[in-house]
């Protein structure tokens, strides 16, 4: 079997189905860059798209102690790449897509 996927510079494992999808970076064309994070699926309802969201420390000067903090990140959800919520994902930063996603799945974590 030969595989198709083409190599994003990143070692992750490329999925194992095929799409037909032009914003995939792994059978498409969309190129990848920038920021690589991680976080859980909140949401998987939108078309093509999934909700992350990503827990980190945030430091409050006055008390010199850390509070935990909260971010979502929009994401593109390429066809070939099965995510439900409450899994635990990679996403790597893309040119803008839309108005809010900049960001593309890449896989689990």
């Amino acid at each position: 079997m030969i595989d198709l996927a083409r190599n994003i510079g990143i070692s992750v494992n490329p999925p194992r189905k095929d799409c037909q999808d032009a914003l995939c970076p792994f059978h498409g064309r969309l190129s990848i860059r920038g920021k690589l994070l991680s976080g859980i699926v909140v949401s998987a309802k939108a078309k093509n798209m999934v909700v992350v969201s990503r827990e980190f420390p945030h430091l409050v000067d006055k008390y010199q102690r850390y509070e935990r903090s909260k971010s979502r990140v929009h994401a593109y959800l390429p066809e070939c790449i099965d995510v439900t919520e409450g899994d635990e994902i990679t996403i790597a930063e893309c040119r803008p897509l839309s108005k809010t996603v900049s960001f593309v799945v890449i896989g689990g974590a």
